[in-house]
């Protein structure tokens, strides 16, 4: 019997995948439990790597016209019971505010006081309290398009939760615009779907399918959802992105009204759209491995890790001199509109210890320099795209532009491998006992990897969707943009239809 390869990670992906993640996420020191019940500390580099979705999405968001405000985080009920169909989709996860402060209970503790009139729900979302202001800001025609997006925190009550995937609170953007008619609400809508398709596939690198949902599968409230969906190590989707279209629903529900140009008063059109810390969550399930998480560098905290090597004082000397003249090197250097950053790693560790550091860290390029190098005037380069022992020599003179190039050709690799995937675990089915053999584990108590997408025809009833959602915890990811017109029949009832849907498991 062969000797299992170690892994800096265990278990593996295959071994189990979800405690996989969790070691990812321990050993790239991005996130930790809170004493907080189901929320997260999201940890320097975890948050490095927010910080940087968003400085990309508002750059975004500006070039589309759309500019940032804020909301209240706290939400009357009232207001949630203007729009029915949207407090009964919310209703079951909304935490409630029910008084102003707290007093002495005359025994070493404190008690609640001041119940409030009216009780107040902490923000699962935003469209009723935005809409009040909204309300206010468009009085004609003159006044629209309003074009605002939030970056802010939601709270959702959840019952189980797993770090950057379900947790009590996060953190996202969500976007929130008002226009004169119908046609310019649902361009809005599109073309906001499509901004989180390219940030998804030109910054994270991970290829994504544009889709409608389901009725079952929709926002709360909102005529049309949108979405990108995404496949994950684990062959299942993960939902990266929302764009929904409103109609006129939360405009009558606030009262959003405007004179048009013939004078008369409507009720504006609206749209609100959405990612969150979950792309994190993707990030870590899309591309890492084994030995730890992996960055692409477009969207990585720091691109180039820089390990001096050394026995003694005089040695370190020598090499740490080396070492900052090629930290400065990389200084206001750009790789495509990216600012790369450097880590000097002069700890004291073993150098071992200190490139495993980074390679669970997903670090893009690792250069190590000790006294030989200097004096052959070349380093060793290591690239987070291939094995950790692969190294290259590359002279001094030459480091920058390697660099630079080596993260355009790790970006575009991480993409090109993440594609492939999709496409090797994506499977055209037409017999429901196919179907059924494709989303079913071998072993039932300890389920091994297995489905993927399944491209099957559905006729479009929710009974048919909720039987196999039921039966195999599998969902319509959404009705593709491209499905082509094709005659079948539906895999669950075999009633006609008209194209495919893509159906998997998912987060």
């Amino acid at each position: 019997m062969s000797k299992k390869e170690r892994t800096a990670i265990e278990p593996t992906r295959m071994e189990n995948y979800a405690e996989w993640y969790q070691q990812v996420i321990k050993a790239a020191d991005l996130a930790e439990t809170s004493e907080v019940r189901g929320c997260m500390v999201i940890k320097p580099w975890g948050y490095a790597i927010w910080e940087n979705i968003q400085r990309v999405l508002d750059g975004m968001f500006r070039e589309t016209g759309h500019r940032n405000a804020y909301f209240p985080i706290f939400i009357p009920k009232s207001y949630f019971e203007k729009e029915a169909e949207h407090v009964e989709g919310f209703a079951k996860e909304c935490a409630v505010v029910t008084h102003s402060r707290l007093e002495n209970d005359g025994q070493g503790g404190l008690k609640l006081a001041g119940e409030l009139t009216e009780p107040y729900i902490v923000r699962p979302t935003s469209e009723t309290i935005i809409g009040v202001s909204f309300a206010k800001w468009v009085n004609s025609y003159r006044d629209l398009p309003l074009l605002i997006n939030q970056w802010a925190n939601i709270v959702r009550w959840e019952m189980r939760t797993r770090l950057f995937l379900r947790t009590t609170e996060f953190l996202w953007q969500e976007g929130h615009t008002v226009h004169e008619s119908r046609e310019e609400a649902m361009e809005e809508t599109l073309k906001m779907l499509d901004v989180y398709a390219r940030f998804a596939e030109e910054y994270l690198a991970i290829p994504v399918i544009k889709g409608e949902k389901t009725e079952g599968e929709k926002f709360p409230g909102a005529v049309n959802t949108y979405c990108i969906e995404s496949m994950m190590q684990d062959r299942k989707a993960l939902q990266s992105g929302t764009s929904h279209f409103l109609g006129q629903n939360f405009a009558q529900a606030s009262g959003i009204r405007f004179q048009n140009r013939d004078g008369e008063f409507q009720h504006a059109w609206t749209t609100s759209w959405g990612v969150s810390t979950r792309l994190i969550g993707a990030l870590i399930m899309a591309h890492s491995d084994d030995n730890g998480l992996v960055l692409p560098p477009k969207i990585a905290p720091s691109h180039i890790a820089i390990i001096p090597i050394y026995r003694d004082a005089e040695e370190h000397k020598l090499v740490m001199a080396k070492a900052l003249e090629i930290e400065a090197a990389f200084r206001n250097k750009n790789y495509e509109d990216v600012r790369v950053y450097t880590e000097l790693d002069d700890r004291d560790l073993t150098s071992s210890e200190r490139n495993w550091h980074w390679i669970k860290k997903g670090i893009p390029l690792r250069i190590e320099i000790g006294p030989r190098d200097v004096a052959s005037g070349a380093v060793m380069i290591a690239r987070r795209d291939l094995e950790p022992r692969a190294k290259q020599s590359v002279p001094l003179t030459g480091v920058v532009s390697y660099c630079l190039q080596a993260l355009g050709e790790i970006q575009a690799n991480f993409l090109a491998k993440a594609r492939q995937f999709r496409a090797e675990n994506t499977v055209r089915i037409d017999r429901i006992t196919d179907f059924y053999a494709y989303f079913t584990p071998q072993n039932a108590e300890q389920p091994e990897i297995h489905g993927g997408f399944a491209l099957a025809h559905w006729c479009g009833d929710i009974a048919c969707e909720e039987k196999i959602k039921d039966d195999l915890k599998v969902t319509v990811r959404c009705i593709p943009f491209d499905a082509e017109e094709e005659l079948g029949a539906c895999i669950c009832c075999g009633k006609e239809s008209h194209k495919r849907v893509i159906f998997a498991k998912s987060y």
